[in-house]
């Protein structure tokens, strides 16, 4: 539960054009970016915040409100308002499921489509097929434990997976569901970027309009060096980090 000290530590300047709430959600927010409040712990309710702050409730509720919105708290049926978990990734040559699997969080997973559509001019190049070649594209929704995290488009050439692969993507990841089909993952080149999430992708990560969604466009190869998938994600900024080792050459 939040103690006091970490609000009061940050006075509010009553005589300032800055608004009560405003103040209140940045000294919050500091808390939480500074890893005082951490991941799962709860605020205090609001009428606790309003009889030790000294405002009135509709301006902590206000406060709590742009804290929800930039997605650094969350509001949980019997539990109240809580800091929202965040999602550290190692850049390699791993799914988004194997890393929230060996990080100890559940995975879950939505396909929103799994359908063979004719490859556009780009992603035939990619995949180094002829234009209009068929490709199985699936589109998936990833959650961390129970909460929207990665929105995931993949093109991977029809056939290349055996059976159902809808049903399969529900229960497991891409990459160990190649795997699983003898397919070796031998390297991969990606771009990182960011942007605003679309209305779609708001809608389906439960986040604000404005929100920021990290983005990752990778193609992975095999052994052979032939292109196996390529993936357009992404990832919603305030749940989400990519973590990077550099190495001197």
């Amino acid at each position: 539960m939040l103690g006091g000290a970490q609000v009061t530590e940050r006075p509010l300047d009553r005589n300032s054009p800055i608004p009560l709430y405003f103040q209140i959600a940045e000294n919050l927010k500091r808390a939480i970016e500074d890893g005082t409040l951490k991941p799962g712990e709860r605020l205090d309710n609001e009428l606790d915040l309003t009889e030790r702050l000294g405002v009135s409730r509709p301006t902590v509720r206000q406060a709590v409100q742009r804290l929800v919105e930039q997605g650094l708290v969350v509001r949980r049926r019997g539990l109240g308002t809580v800091v929202a978990p965040r999602i550290l990734r190692s850049v390699a040559l791993t799914s988004l499921y194997d890393d929230l699997s060996a990080s100890h969080r559940h995975p879950a997973t939505t396909v929103l489509s799994a359908r063979e559509i004719e490859a556009d001019d780009e992603i035939a190049t990619v995949l180094s097929l002829p234009p209009g070649a068929p490709v199985l594209f699936a589109e998936r929704l990833r959650l961390a434990d129970g909460t929207p995290l990665a929105i995931m488009k993949n093109f991977l050439p029809a056939g290349l997976l055996k059976g159902r692969p809808e049903d399969a993507l529900e229960k497991t990841g891409l990459y160990e569901l190649l795997r699983s089909q003898g397919i070796r993952l031998q390297a991969g080149e990606q771009v990182i970027g960011a942007r605003r999430a679309t209305a779609h992708e708001a809608n389906l990560l439960q986040a604000p309009r404005n929100a920021t969604v990290l983005t990752m466009a990778r193609t992975t190869f095999d052994h052979e060096g032939k292109p196996v998938e390529h993936g357009r994600h992404a990832y919603l900024a305030d749940r989400y980090s990519f973590k990077m080792t550099l190495v001197s050459q």
